[in-house]
C-alpha cells in the first residue's frame, strides 16, 4: 500500500433514492406531488422486499403520524408463513431475527407460536428461545416437541459461543487460586512475589533480590468450589434466565466443580438434578410471578457447606416481593460466613437493567456488589470471583455496569 486513502464507495443519486424508498415505505409526499421518495414505484425483488417489510412497518401502505412505518401483518397463518419465507430469502440471519422479533412484539403474533407449523419456519435465536420458555406454561403438547427443538438449536449456538471460554476462565482461575512458594517459572505470580520482597529491594542496583517466591500451584482434581447459581424467575428477568441457566449447565459439566441452579419466584425450584441438558433446565423454568429473593437465599445457606470455598451468584434485578430486611440479613449472613456474593442484575445483551437502586445500596455495604454482565463478560467475571478477587473493584477495572461499587 501506497499510503493514498481508498475513495469513498460512490453512490448514485439514483441507487441512494431507491434505498430511502425502501427505507420510508411507499406513500405520498405531504406535498400531494409525488416528488420524494416515497412516492416512487418498486419493481421486481424490490417490490417483494417491500411488501415484506410492509408487512411489519406499514399500515395499509399508508404511514402512521410521525413518519415511521408501522405494522400490519394481520393474523392469518398462512400469510405469516408466506412472510417468513419471505424475509428468509430477502434478507440475511441477524436480519431476519431482528424482523421476526418485531413482528411478533408489534402485532402480538405469540398465539401463532404455539403452532408447530410456525415454529418450523422461524429462525432461532436467543429471543425466541427467551419467548418459548416464557411460553412454556400454554405451549399444548403438539408444539412442545418442536419448542423443545428450537431451543435445543439455540442452545447448541450459544454454547458453541460461550462454553469453551468458560471452561478455559474457571480451570485458569482455580489454578490461580492455590498459591505456592516453589512455583515454575511459568507460574509465578510477579506482582505478589514483588511485594513480598519490598524489603530486599537494593537501590544502587535499582532492582529487587526476590528471596521468596509466590506463585500458582498447578490444579489439583480433587473438587476445589462450589457454585450456587440463584434465578429470579421474573419476568423482566427473561433473557438473564436463558443465559444463568445455560451457564449452570456449562458449569456442572467441570469436574472440579460442585455447581447448583436455583430457581426463584415466591417459591424456589432447585434444577441442579436437570443440569446434564440445558433445554430440561429451561423448560423447568417458569417466568413471571413475584419475587421472594429471602427465601431464596435461605435455601441457598442449606447447600453451603464450605463457605469460604463458595461462590453465589444471584442473578436478579433485586425488587424483593417479600421481606427486605429478612434478605439484607441473609445476605449478610452469607458474606459474613465467607461466601463470595455477587448479585447480577442482568445477564444479557441488552445493556444496562432496570433494579431497586436502594437494594443496590444496601447489599454493597454489606459487600455484596450489584453489576450488569454481558453473557461474554461472565466467565471472567466468574474466574474473578473464584480467585478470590474482589469482585466489585474487578468489575470498575474492566469496566462492567456496576450499580455500587461493593
Amino acid at each position: 500500500m501506497d499510503g493514498t486513502p481508498t475513495p469513498a464507495l460512490q453512490v448514485s443519486d439514483s441507487e441512494r433514492r431507491r434505498r430511502w424508498r425502501l427505507v420510508l415505505g411507499g406513500v405520498p409526499d405531504d406535498d400531494g406531488e409525488g416528488r420524494g421518495v416515497t412516492s416512487l414505484p418498486v419493481q421486481g425483488m424490490d417490490a417483494r422486499i417491500d411488501a415484506a417489510l410492509a408487512q411489519v412497518y406499514d399500515q395499509g401502505g399508508v404511514r402512521r403520524s410521525g413518519g415511521s412505518r408501522a405494522g400490519g401483518l394481520g393474523r392469518s397463518a398462512p400469510a405469516v408463513a408466506r412472510w417468513l419465507g419471505d424475509i428468509r430469502r430477502y434478507f440475511p440471519t441477524s436480519v431476519v431475527q431482528l424482523m421476526q422479533r418485531d413482528a411478533i412484539e408489534r402485532l402480538d403474533l405469540r398465539q401463532l407460536l404455539l403452532e408447530p407449523e410456525m415454529l418450523q419456519a422461524v429462525e432461532p435465536d436467543i429471543h425466541l428461545a427467551t419467548l418459548l420458555v416464557e411460553l412454556n406454561r400454554v405451549l399444548p403438547d403438539a408444539t412442545r416437541a418442536t419448542a423443545r427443538a428450537v431451543v435445543a438449536k439455540v442452545v447448541a449456538d450459544v454454547e458453541q459461543r460461550l462454553a469453551a471460554r468458560t471452561r478455559q476462565a474457571v480451570h485458569g482461575a482455580l489454578a490461580r487460586s492455590q498459591r505456592t512458594r516453589r512455583p515454575r517459572h511459568g507460574d509465578i505470580d510477579w506482582d505478589r512475589t514483588i511485594r513480598a520482597n519490598l524489603r530486599h529491594y537494593l537501590p544502587d542496583h535499582g532492582t529487587i533480590v526476590p528471596e521468596r517466591l509466590v506463585g500458582f500451584a498447578r490444579r489439583q482434581r480433587s473438587l476445589s468450589r462450589d457454585v450456587i447459581v440463584a434465578i429470579d424467575q421474573s419476568g423482566s428477568m427473561a433473557e438473564s434466565v436463558v443465559y444463568a441457566s445455560l451457564f449452570g449447565a456449562v458449569l456442572a459439566s467441570i469436574p472440579a466443580l460442585r455447581t447448583h441452579v436455583v430457581a426463584f419466584d415466591t417459591a424456589v425450584a432447585d434444577l441442579s438434578p436437570l443440569l446434564h441438558d440445558p433445554v430440561d433446565v429451561l423448560f423447568g423454568v417458569q417466568l413471571g410471578g413475584g419475587t421472594d429473593i429471602a427465601q431464596a437465599l435461605a435455601y441457598c445457606q442449606q447447600l453451603v457447606t464450605r463457605p469460604a470455598d463458595t461462590v453465589l451468584v444471584l442473578v436478579s434485578d433485586l425488587h424483593e416481593g417479600g421481606n427486605p430486611q429478612l434478605l439484607r440479613s441473609r445476605a449478610a449472613a452469607l458474606a459474613r460466613s465467607g461466601v463470595t456474593v455477587v448479585a447480577l442484575l442482568a445477564l444479557s445483551d441488552e445493556g444496562a437493567p432496570a433494579f431497586d437502586h436502594a437494594m443496590a445500596a444496601d447489599l454493597a455495604a454489606l459487600g455484596v456488589p450489584s453489576l450488569a454482565c454481558t453473557p461474554d463478560a461472565f466467565p471472567d467475571l466468574l474466574a474473578a470471583a473464584l480467585e478470590g478477587r474482589e469482585v466489585g473493584r474487578w468489575a470498575n477495572e474492566h469496566g462492567l455496569h456496576t450499580a455500587v461499587r461493593g
